[in-house]
């Protein structure tokens, strides 16, 4: 049994954690960090987890790592880095936040707005995308967690991508995401008055973050740079991400690429020729499914892939790379059905 630690246990994907690792043969939680909750129980901050026996939250700097095996950081991005940086440096992590995601330090600051101060943990981070880092991820201490558009985006795209069968320079990617997207703290925008009722685009131009994770993993594929055309919009939901992905090539040879690639991944689901995936499909799992439809321009096809932003997109990705660092199951903890209705 694996002794585990959550910081930034109070968030949406600090939750979502918990109730992972609650239905998990190897896993028990030790500690609970919280800054701002700090000495609190868990059944005051989340009601929903009330049924389970969980220490309080307490603050970082009252854990004891030394009895812990692996640590999931669910804290924001640059506060990440700086928690990390002062961690044991035996102690296994996988960090949920932007801070590890890119390798190219000039890179984080060009989309995060501010130097890295972690450079050494910076240059070990494994990238998250299980399905292909596996096993690199095994052998790592800090894993880095994608950002959940990127996440869907790439499981869509890139087996395409590796496999030269679409145009490099005509992908573009349109991404509907939940609001749990955007983390619980209070903000105007997203009060329910605010946001009910319809739908925005938003960092429209090619500003949003999770742009620098699709440059730096579908250039790396592609063996040259690639850049996509990429809209977030946020919808009025609670969770789910829907990305629809247009390219330029062939519906069929797109299916039966995406068909073998995935043919043996536990938790990405590639559908029939012609259907399209929906958010409501895979609500509260740690699935992906995937739909190629043929376009009807010839030559060009659409790519579809829904997940769930917080499971994974977030939190079930970051249990998925724990088994393996762990040496367990990769499925351990997540083969719950989905919620439906």
């Amino acid at each position: 049994m694996y002794n585990i630690a959550i910081l930034g246990a109070s968030g949406y994907t600090g939750a979502e954690l918990i109730r992972l690792i609650a239905g998990h043969s190897s896993m028990q939680i030790k500690a609970l960090g919280g800054n701002s909750k700090a000495g609190q129980a868990m059944a005051d901050v989340f009601p929903h987890l009330r049924h389970l026996d969980l220490p309080k939250l307490v603050t970082i700097d009252d854990i004891d790592f030394s009895q812990i095996d692996l640590c999931f950081c669910a804290l924001p991005h640059k506060t990440s880095q700086e928690v990390i940086a002062k961690l044991p440096g035996d102690l296994k992590i996988v960090d949920l936040s932007a801070d590890f995601r890119l390798r190219d330090p000039e890179a984080y600051e060009k989309w995060y707005g501010n130097p890295h101060s972690a450079l050494a943990q910076q240059g070990e981070a494994v990238y998250g995308l299980t399905e292909f880092y596996r096993e690199e991820i095994k052998g790592a201490r800090l894993v880095a967690g994608t950002g959940c558009n990127a996440a869907t985006g790439q499981l869509a795209l890139r087996p395409l991508i590796a496999a030269g069968l679409i145009d490099l320079d005509e992908i573009i990617l349109d991404l509907k995401c939940a609001v749990s997207g955007a983390g619980r703290s209070l903000k105007e925008n997203l009060l329910h008055a605010e946001l009910s009722e319809g739908y925005h685009a938003y960092a429209v131009g090619g500003t949003h973050r999770h742009l620098g994770e699709f440059d730096q993993e579908f250039s790396a594929v592609a063996g040259r740079p690639v850049k996509v055309q990429f809209t977030p919009h946020l919808v009025p939901a609670n969770r789910g991400i829907l990305a629809t992905c247009y390219v330029k090539g062939d519906a069929q040879a797109i299916h039966a690429e995406l068909q073998k690639t995935y043919a043996d991944e536990p938790f990405v689901e590639v559908l029939p020729l012609g259907e399209a995936p929906s958010t409501r499909h895979i609500r509260g799992s740690n699935f992906c499914h995937v739909g190629v439809v043929q376009d009807r321009i010839a030559g060009r096809a659409i790519v579809v892939a829904a997940l769930d932003n917080l499971t994974k997109g977030s939190s079930g990705q970051a249990l998925q790379n724990a088994n393996l660092m762990l040496g367990i199951a990769e499925t351990e903890g997540l083969m719950m059905a989905p919620l439906f209705p």
